[in-house]
């Protein structure tokens, strides 16, 4: 069985924690500043997606705290999926702020007025893109040692929205320069990046809730087979039932072996086979081995 790390874990839930944090609280400035002083569509856009990524840091940090829970006599299966469920959520209100976003843009579109303070906004917005740039690759390589995918995707949403804010540095600087579309512009294209991240995360989100296999999925199942018929006594692995769950990855794979094995024999190779697996697959877990003489069909 697939042992946690308890100290990765640890490790990502800080990360994600201060992430937290600091979006957001650079999000509510740059809102508070994009609405009362600057009336910038831009800067508002941005604060509002900035936001919007805090609670998807907010995501995964619950995620990683259900990652540590241990299943129990409701939930089987651990509590993996809560992520997911939150994904959905937290999805709905991005779309819900993207159209608000977008309101906001049209009315500027139509109507442009001249942005105030500019270069105030602008410079807050590129503190923020640098803030971002800088979390957002400090998590990625984390991650990345780590063997997390979680914090290595909400790394590449920070750096998404450090690149939002440098985008509405952008346009509060044209705006500045006489070209007060520009903020519109940069307004609708923050809603265009909320809505397609959105639309992205509600779509992985119900493939894993549906226990969908996809690619990566697929090339895992691939390799636990490859892993498990490298033992001479295993003579095939089939079979493969394969699913998400949250972070990890669940499943069952039956192999054939000579029938004249014993109980106490299969029972050391399944121990073996679950081993190397979770040193090769780290995100594997709850690999279920189904010992089967050979030549008895398999359903």
């Amino acid at each position: 069985m697939f042992m946690r790390n308890e100290t990765a874990v640890g490790a990502a839930e800080k990360a994600a924690g201060y992430t937290i944090v600091l979006l957001v609280t650079l999000g509510v400035i740059q809102v508070i500043l994009g609405e009362t002083v600057a009336k910038s569509v831009a800067l508002t856009a941005n604060g509002i997606d900035c936001i919007g990524d805090g609670f998807v840091s907010a995501i995964v940090w619950v995620g990683l705290k259900f990652f540590s829970k241990s299943p129990d006599s409701k939930f089987h299966y651990g509590y993996y999926k809560v992520e997911n469920l939150a994904s959905v959520a937290a999805a709905g209100v991005m779309l819900l702020l993207a159209a608000f976003i977008s309101y906001r843009a049209y009315l500027q579109f139509t109507n442009p007025h001249e942005i105030q303070v500019p270069f105030v906004g602008a410079a807050v917005a590129l503190i923020a893109a640098v803030i971002a740039w800088g979390i957002g690759i400090q998590k990625f390589v984390k991650g990345r040692r780590l063997g997390l995918s979680s914090l290595k995707l909400d790394a590449v949403n920070t750096i998404k929205d450090g690149t939002a804010s440098f985008l509405a540095v952008v346009a509060l600087v044209l705006s500045a320069k006489g070209y007060p579309v520009a903020d519109a512009v940069a307004g609708f294209i923050i809603a265009a990046v909320i809505v397609s991240i959105g639309f992205a995360t509600i779509k992985e989100a119900s493939y894993m809730l549906l226990d969908a296999c996809d690619t990566e999925c697929t090339f895992k199942g691939q390799e636990i087979r490859f892993i498990a018929e490298e033992f001479p006594a295993v003579l095939s692995a089939h079979v493969m039932r394969l699913r998400w769950a949250g972070p990890v990855i669940q499943g069952e794979i039956e192999i054939e072996v000579s029938g004249t094995m014993t109980v106490e024999e299969a029972d050391e190779l399944r121990g073996a086979i679950q081993t190397k697996v979770n040193e090769q697959l780290p995100n594997v877990e709850q690999l279920t081995i189904v010992v089967v003489p050979h030549g008895k069909k398999v359903l």
